[in-house]
């Protein structure tokens, strides 16, 4: 067995053994198998009983797996005979791998810190503080990010980074921002617009850049619209700063409905009237305050035309559903009470009747 563990091949200056290779492979193996388990989804499953937001969850397996893999390849090498001290600082990079297994859990504690943080703020302190949801949202979510911040900071002078050297980075970066970042400079600055000014909130109806549908939720660089065909569509920020934004629900939910209905002339207009009221009284969704109300707009070819006034708070979340229903309510109520609708109509006049033979 002495060819086993004889020391004969050599790898970066060191002789390494047989049993040596087989000891570094055993753990790279072993490393990559606790990594995807802690990936799994029933790691997943199990961190998500405790509350944590799905995409913290990711990032902590992620940065867990990534911590795991580490001490075990560092665990090999050692094992085959290439010992590499812990706490000797990587070259060109100047932090030990120590430090960066200990940055990768100072991360992953300050990310869970920063939901847990952001969580108890908002149901336990600011629930009963009688602020609307809506400034309840944006103070936890400026208070993530600032935990956040502060604490990657802390992590990174904890690990044996000198903050001062980032300096040159945030020079580099203010480069990049002016070339290749601009968008994402402008979505997070607009972000923090949004965030503080609040043109939009969680639950708003809003329509801008051509998407329309409910406000899921506002990160620091997009917003989650979630459209009445249950598609989330991801909005930059700089969209609800830049461009005009219609808000359904901006203030006050109540919304005004305008429905156009046109009747044969041969109708009678004031019972075309009471037809209409009923039918937006009848509504569930309609509300009884502000009234509705019937406008006879004008007089066209072969009709006459009228505008039905409704208001609506549920409804401003689906106003096309809601103009359906009164839609085929009018259509019904209309053809109960026998109100023709119009249909084009021209009348013919012949001046020269040609004599009967010609």
């Amino acid at each position: 067995m002495d060819w086993f563990f004889d020391q004969k091949y050599p790898v970066f200056g060191r002789f390494l053994s047989i049993a040596g290779f087989i000891a570094f492979g055993c753990c790279v193996v072993a490393g990559l198998a606790v990594s995807r388990f802690l990936q799994s989804d029933a790691v997943r499953g199990f961190l998500k009983r405790f509350g944590l937001e799905e995409h913290f969850v990711a990032f902590v397996t992620a940065m867990l797996g990534l911590g795991v893999f580490l001490a075990f390849t560092m665990a090999g090498l050692n094992g085959a005979g290439l010992p590499i001290p812990w706490e000797a600082p990587i070259p060109g990079v100047g932090v030990s791998f120590s430090g960066l297994l200990r940055l990768v859990v100072l991360v992953a504690v300050i990310f869970w810190l920063s939901s847990r943080g952001k969580k108890f703020l908002v149901e336990r302190f600011l629930a009963r503080s009688g602020m609307d949801k809506a400034l309840q949202y944006t103070v936890g979510q400026i208070f993530g990010y600032v935990v956040l911040v502060t604490g990657i900071l802390i992590a990174l002078e904890n690990a044996g980074m000198n903050l001062s050297t980032l300096t040159v980075f945030a020079g580099a970066v203010g480069v990049g921002l002016g070339f290749g970042l601009q968008n994402i400079a402008s979505n997070f600055i607009s972000g923090l617009v949004i965030l503080a000014e609040r043109p939009i909130k969680i639950g708003d109806r809003v329509e801008v850049d051509g998407v329309a549908g409910r406000v899921r939720n506002i990160r620091i660089r997009s917003t989650t619209v979630m459209t009445n065909d249950n598609i989330a569509i991801i909005v930059p920020n700089s969209r609800f700063i830049e461009q005009k934004v219609v808000n359904w629900s901006h203030e006050d939910a109540r919304v005004r409905f305008r429905i156009p209905v046109g009747v044969a002339q041969t109708s009678d207009v004031e019972k075309v009237k009471e037809i209409l009221l009923g039918v937006a009284r009848a509504h569930p969704e309609a509300l009884k305050e502000p009234a509705p109300g019937v406008f006879f707009e004008s007089f066209g070819d072969f009709t006459y035309n009228f505008e039905l006034v409704v208001w609506s708070e549920e409804m401003s979340y689906r106003p096309r559903a809601f103009k359906s229903e009164m839609n085929f309510a009018i259509e019904r109520a209309f053809r109960e009470a026998k109100i023709e609708l119009p249909y084009p109509q021209r009348d013919l006049h012949i001046r020269d009747w040609p004599p009967l033979g010609a």
